[in-house]
């Protein structure tokens, strides 16, 4: 079910301050900037020999990477996989007694299904499953890949 590591989410403070590493520094381009409302978070997307790297920055002080920014600073937030069956997963890793922070799938960046496993229950690393919302038989997405 798991076909490949898709991305690591990375805190920041500020879009506008850390994609200029990203592209000056590390010679990656962005593929473009998202806000996901519901998360509380704007995206800046880079893709990296096929692995993308996925900045988040807070949109609201209340959002999850604000808190993860105030406890934790900026820095390595989450690693996703990427799945061709994000139900099948989340059975998988709760049949096998994984704490699931979300027991139902919902839209993330990307036009993707997302969901996350908490961190207490899988070693300290916060673990995203996500699928293309519009995947064929093969398991490949018709939309941006994050």
């Amino acid at each position: 079910m798991i076909q490949q590591i898709d991305h690591l989410g990375i805190a920041v403070r500020k879009l506008e301050d850390t994609i200029p590493y990203y592209e000056k520094s590390l010679g990656l381009k962005c593929h473009g900037v998202e806000e996901v409302e519901s998360q509380k978070v704007r995206t800046a997307f880079f893709d990296a020999g096929g692995v993308h790297i996925e900045l988040l920055e807070p949109t609201a002080d209340d959002s999850p990477i604000a808190k993860f920014l105030e406890t934790r600073g900026e820095g390595i937030h989450h690693i996703a996989f990427r799945t061709d069956d994000i139900e099948g997963q989340l059975k998988q890793a709760s049949e096998s007694g994984v704490r699931l922070i979300h027991e139902v799938p919902f839209e993330g960046a990307a036009e993707k299904l997302v969901a996350f496993l908490h961190p207490k229950s899988t070693h300290g690393v916060l673990t995203e499953f996500c699928m293309a919302k519009h995947h064929d038989a093969a398991g490949e997405g018709d939309s941006m890949v994050e």
